[in-house]
Parts: structure tokens; sequence; C-alpha cells
């Protein structure tokens, strides 16, 4: 089993919880994310970390867990949406560097949350009534050179186990 984890959540505190989903719904078998949240009062929990692959969910969004400590579903959203963005494998170092920085730069002007998995692959907070045009820019100018592909995170349901 392969886990992607978060080495930086946003919304880390003292008293997190880790869990997990299950990535096999989403074409990705044999892979789990570990997801970080934050206990809600009536048995539920709130994510507290931006989803790398799973789909469906979001930053703020109210889960329930099963038995396993896997996301079996969501029961409250916060309609925050996941913008992705993965570079190619293989760019220049330079060229990765100052994507990379581009990026960092319009999130921070954008008053927005990102979480890195490496340097190759960042996903973005995107609030409700949030248009942050010039970062869709910025991420559009890397995928036009070949350098990235991006995506939305809720361009599928999220599906539990």
């Amino acid at each position: 089993m392969q886990f992607i984890v978060h080495e930086d959540p946003v919304g880390r505190t003292a008293t997190n919880y880790i869990a997990r989903a299950d990535l096999a719904p989403f074409g990705l078998d044999g892979q789990v994310e570990q997801l970080w949240l934050k206990a809600v009062n009536d048995g539920s929990y709130e994510v507290a970390c931006i989803p790398f692959s799973v789909y469906g969910l979001a930053l703020g969004d109210t889960v329930l867990l099963n038995e396993h400590d896997y996301v079996s579903e969501i029961v409250k959203a916060a309609w925050h949406r996941t913008l992705r963005l993965l570079f190619v494998p293989g760019l220049p170092p330079a060229h990765l560097r100052q994507a990379a920085e581009a990026i960092r730069a319009e999130v921070n002007a954008a008053g927005l949350l990102s979480e890195w998995n490496g340097d190759r692959f960042v996903a973005v907070d995107v609030p409700p009534n949030t248009e942050p045009a010039r970062l869709f820019a910025v991420m559009e100018a890397a995928v036009d050179a070949g350098h990235a592909f991006w995506e939305w995170a809720d361009v599928m349901p999220f599906v539990g186990a």
C-alpha cells in the first residue's frame, strides 16, 4: 500500500485526528491518502488539510469515518474547491523553481491556502465566492508551456470506503 501524506497540513493543530481515504475508486489502486481531520463534537470530523488525490472532498468538509478509520461519507460540504497542479517529470530545475515560485507568489497575493507534496505538486484551497484569476493565469501558462497538468478535485464525486 502506498500512502499519500501531508507533511504540513494547513489546519494542523495539537489535537488533529488522522484518517485515510481509499484512492482505488479514483483509479489509484493500492494507494491511500492520509487526511488530517479536526474532531467535531457530534462524532464527525472536519477536513483540516487540502486533499492531494481524493476527488470530491475539500478543506472544511465534514465527514464520517468507518470502523477502520477510512472516510466513509461527506455529511456537510464547506463548498470549498481544490485546484491541483502537477509539474511534469524531467522539467529542468531552473524552470521548475521559477514556475513554482510564481505559483507560490500568486497563492500568497490572493490570500489562499496551499499545500505542496514535494516540489512538483501543489493543492490550492479555493473558498466559496473566490475567483483567483491571476493564479489561474499563472497555472494556465505552465500548462500551455507543457510544464504542468492541472485539475479541479471536484470533477468526480467523493466515493467513501
